[in-house]
């Protein structure tokens, strides 16, 4: 049955009490997802979902930003027709400290040297 027109778009998240260690660094060792973190990091604000520079089709990006938020790695939301995300550094450092500051300086070390 199709959503009506006037109905909100809610993407579901998990509470990140619930996610695993293991879950999280399956989430990360993907260098495409590292890069997406890295880029929400780098910014410092929300991304659209268009707005990443990654070497991968959008279906295939869809995936990657599907294990990020299932991961309580990223939160998206929409805006109109966009969706944005959101890296959910505060609530991931209070979870697990330092794993994020480690994986986005490993991740630009990866960058620079071209190893991933």
């Amino acid at each position: 049955m199709p959503r009506p027109r006037s109905a909100a778009r809610i993407v579901a998240h998990p509470d990140v009490s619930e996610v695993s260690l293991q879950q999280v660094m399956e989430a990360l060792a993907d260098p495409v997802r590292r890069a997406v973190v890295s880029q929400l990091a780098g910014r410092g604000e929300d991304m659209s979902c268009g707005a990443f520079e990654t070497p991968v089709s959008v279906s295939t990006l869809t995936h990657h930003f599907n294990t990020l938020r299932e991961a309580g790695l990223i939160r998206q939301y929409y805006v109109g027709t966009a969706k944005m995300n959101a890296l959910r550094a505060e609530e991931i450092e209070r979870r697990f400290p330092g794993l994020l500051p480690a994986v986005v300086t490993a991740a630009s070390v990866e960058t620079r040297t071209g190893s991933a």
